[in-house]
């Protein structure tokens, strides 16, 4: 039995990760949750697992919470710090990291120091400091298995294969539910329709993220920390079907491609049993269904995020951080109804075209920028 935690348990990536250990109790114990305002799921799920602990991530929980775990005899540990202190007291052998955001970098830096395998979902964690991220984790030994279903086929497809042998990478996007929508009509986009994704079921931050492709811009910066790429390198294409999740070609002129259906499950699974496959019951490809895949260019004045993202790749320092908090600020105000939807971008590229030139930031010098780019989208807007 492999010891796991579940950071961000109750998150749309959380729920999917319980659901697959729930057909893998034989192969995992889970000795911790974590959630943050979702308080009456996070109960529900500790009442059904049974872990040792759960940390809240708010200062003061709320007195059900507490009430209720103490009823179940499970530990309370709650505040900023209570992720990293669950990490650090069970010693898990597994953390998946769903934490939606910068939150979650401090407990994927924890989870790397223990020498422990982070199955990341977390992209802001490698986007933010994937500089110090992999070569601590090649210090430690510690593995990190990407979630993200496009880093999960990335990985799978180099898996074997030599190293330096790869030539480019292809992140594949499904466009978003605006992928025809004329561009001028964008700026009436309410949040209600751009939380409307055509294939994936994603939690409600992302699912925006994708609706504007910022999403593939973190993921640009992503992959180029977890696969050691020139961000030249890296291709993205619009694939309407989201069947093929990524693809490598290699040096030869051979393209592997990573296929299945629209399925976070898959890659959460595979994250957590790697190198190991366990059969799993349940519908598998149909091909009379997806008789017709296409790919097609993305349209750079449409989605001008992608070009953030290659910036700041190319840039490295500290523009992965600022890249990463504007956006989230961006993301709230639209939400919130403060900004329309195509000034998303527009903020986010006057904050990044601000950003200081820092070769090599420490984690203090991220965590500043971090914090200074949520406060000048803020005076932006």
């Amino acid at each position: 039995m492999k010891r796991v935690l579940v950071l961000g348990s109750t998150g749309s990536v959380g729920q999917q990760t319980l659901d697959v250990l729930r057909g893998l109790r034989d192969s995992f114990d889970v000795v911790g949750l974590s959630g943050n305002s979702n308080s009456a799921a996070l109960v529900e799920q500790a009442r059904e697992f049974r872990p040792s602990a759960v940390a809240v991530a708010c200062d003061v929980p709320e007195q059900t919470v507490s009430s209720d775990l103490a009823r179940l005899k499970i530990d309370l540990l709650s505040g900023p710090d209570s992720l990293v202190e669950l990490i650090r007291r069970f010693e898990p052998q597994i953390v998946v990291q769903a934490v939606s955001g910068a939150a979650g970098l401090p407990s994927s830096i924890a989870t790397i120091e223990q020498g422990a395998r982070l199955a990341l979902a977390n992209k802001e964690s490698l986007v933010m400091a994937g500089h110090l991220l992999m070569p601590l984790a090649a210090e430690k030994g510690a593995e990190i298995i990407p979630v993200d279903s496009e880093h999960s086929a990335i990985f799978q497809c180099l898996q074997g294969c030599p190293d330096r042998s790869t030539r480019r990478v292809f992140l594949t996007a499904s466009g978003g539910p605006f992928v025809d929508t004329p561009i001028e009509e964008l700026r009436k986009v309410t949040p209600a329709e751009a939380s409307q994704h055509p294939t994936w079921d994603m939690g409600g931050k992302i699912t925006i993220d994708s609706a504007t492709m910022m999403n593939k811009a973190l993921e640009i910066v992503e992959a180029h920390w977890l696969f050691d790429l020139d961000p030249s390198n890296i291709e993205v294409v619009v694939h309407r079907q989201s069947i093929v999740h990524s693809m490598v070609e290699f040096a030869d002129g051979s393209i592997l491609a990573q296929m299945g259906i629209p399925d976070m499950r898959v890659p959460i699974r595979y994250a957590l049993t790697y190198p190991d496959r366990p059969a799993l019951s349940k519908d598998f490809f149909d091909f009379d269904r997806w008789s017709k895949l296409t790919f097609e260019p993305p349209d750079r004045n449409r989605f001008g995020a992608l070009d953030l993202g290659f910036e700041a790749a190319r840039r490295g320092g500290a523009h992965g951080a600022v890249l990463n908090a504007a956006n989230e600020e961006a993301v709230d105000l639209f939400l919130k109804g403060l900004i329309p939807f195509d000034e998303i971008f527009n903020r986010v590229s006057l904050v990044l075209d601000k950003t200081k030139d820092i070769q090599s930031p420490t984690l203090e010098q991220i965590l500043k920028a971090d914090q200074w780019a949520r406060e000048e989208l803020a005076r932006c807007y």
